[in-house]
């Protein structure tokens, strides 16, 4: 079988040029192109040059359409409005499309879903094997737990982040809902400021901290009368959302158009 042919979208950022990196050095696919918006100063560049694995012959492009075309799959780490044009196009050409952007909004999500009729999507809020981990986890440990103990999703990044709470918490608080057999839009709490009164019983409640260069720690608390009880994943490198990525693109071969998940990837 031909190696699988992966085109990065965003391939200049910090996360690009990892999965660029990342796919290069793992047997059974290639990195076969790369995008970035028009009018950026990475656009004709080598993309391998610009990820530090060397020359791998294909320049950087703002044409999304003809670099989508011409591969089996894409990784986008981008941006919501980005990834549901990227979704389109890849829904058209019936490729693999894996989704690690986060932030989007009720509108943006159906446009993903209607995609997903059409291409293989495989989509989440994390790539990381340990987060998808601690997600079962935290269902579990909800469904066991009553509403005598409280739940809170504590979460820190980097000072560019620009999307709050991340979609780590956001799939940590779902899972935590999804045990208790709750709504979370009507049950969390994303902000507390003055007066607040008294916590709610059986709220879920979001924490978001932004600095330096964290990559990402999640805690998931859940806090009982003298006890608490704690689920946490800290990341320090970039590479494992990367991994993850590269092997829901792999995972991906041959499976029928629709939506997706790490954890129909990891067997969870």
């Amino acid at each position: 079988m031909d190696d699988l042919k992966i085109a990065v979208m965003g391939a200049a950022g910090r996360m690009g040029r990892t999965l660029v990196s990342t796919i290069h050095e793992q047997n059974g696919c290639v990195v076969a192109g790369g995008t970035e918006y028009d009018g950026s100063d990475a656009v004709g560049s080598d993309v391998g040059q610009l990820a530090g694995v060397g020359t791998l012959g294909f320049a950087i492009s703002s044409d999304t359409a003809a670099v989508i075309n011409s591969v089996d799959a894409i990784v986008d780490f981008t941006s919501p409005a980005a990834t549901v044009g990227f979704a389109k196009l890849a829904a058209e050409a019936g490729i693999i499309h894996v989704v690690g952007t986060t932030g989007f909004d009720d509108v943006q999500e159906a446009e993903i879903a209607k995609a997903g009729e059409k291409a293989t999507v495989i989509k989440a809020g994390n790539m990381s094997l340990g987060v998808n981990l601690i997600v079962e986890l935290t269902r579990k440990v909800a469904q066991a737990l009553d509403e005598d103990f409280d739940i809170e999703v504590l979460e820190m990044h980097h000072k560019h982040k620009v999307d709050a709470p991340s979609g780590t918490a956001l799939m940590l608080g779902q899972a935590a809902a999804d045990g208790r057999d709750i709504d979370l839009k009507s049950r969390s709490v994303r902000v507390r400021d003055g007066i607040t009164g008294a916590r709610n019983s059986g709220d879920i409640g979001f924490a978001n901290m932004r600095g330096g260069s964290v990559v990402g720690e999640h805690s998931v608390v859940f806090a009982g009368e003298g006890e608490r009880v704690v689920i946490s994943h800290i990341a320090s490198d970039r590479g494992i959302f990367a991994r993850g990525a590269v092997k829901a693109a792999l995972w991906g071969r041959g499976r029928k158009p629709g939506m997706y998940s790490m954890m129909d990837v990891l067997g969870l």
